[in-house]
């Protein structure tokens, strides 16, 4: 259980050929999904360049999908702001 008694979910996951317990509220096809994405993403990365470490791949991982990230909230900022501008005109 969490801080606020609620009982957590652990879901075993599989990504880059490791098994992790994962922990959390959301269901478990939700972070069965992340974990695949992670291990997709990761792969990818592996295949292009064989000569990496896990760490590396990872490492380039976490940046390919935090760019995304970013793009996204940019995209989503910027349609906020027009969605603004045609509420206030």
């Amino acid at each position: 259980m969490d801080k606020s008694g609620t009982a957590k979910k652990r879901v075993q996951v599989e990504i880059y050929g490791d098994k992790y317990v994962v922990k959390g509220d959301a269901d478990d096809k939700h972070i069965l999904q992340i974990a695949d994405y992670v291990d997709i993403k990761m792969n990818m990365i592996a295949q292009r360049s064989p000569h990496l470490s896990a760490k590396q791949v990872a490492v380039l991982a976490a940046l390919n999908i935090a760019d995304e990230l970013y793009r996204l909230q940019d995209d989503y900022d910027k349609m906020l702001q027009i969605l603004e501008e045609v509420k206030e005109g």
